[in-house]
């Protein structure tokens, strides 16, 4: 298997796994139980989940009021795909 087919599925699998994170923290809010830190859900966002992190929030309703998650998820996206066209330009993906 290429490499860079190994890096899609890690991206699939991280974005999902971002997904699912805000689904479940916005659950444990509703329901007033222990919480995902917010590190872990900007960790798996800078981890490669922007996406299934802005997705989540998104289809959730879930930190949309927090400035933080406003302005931080739209920028770990930004930076991410430019980087990923500064290695796939530089052919080292």
């Amino acid at each position: 298997m290429k490499a860079a087919s190994l890096f899609y599925y890690y991206l699939i699998c991280i974005n999902l796994l971002a997904f699912l994170l805000m689904g479940q923290d916005k659950h444990r809010a509703r329901h007033r139980k222990w919480r995902i830190p917010e590190k872990t859900l900007f960790l798996t966002a800078i981890l490669g989940g922007s996406i299934g992190s802005i997705l989540g929030m998104q289809l959730f309703r879930h930190k949309t009021k927090h400035p933080t998650f406003i302005i931080g998820m739209p920028c770990i996206l930004v930076a991410q795909i430019l980087l990923f066209f500064f290695l796939e330009r530089g052919n080292l993906l």
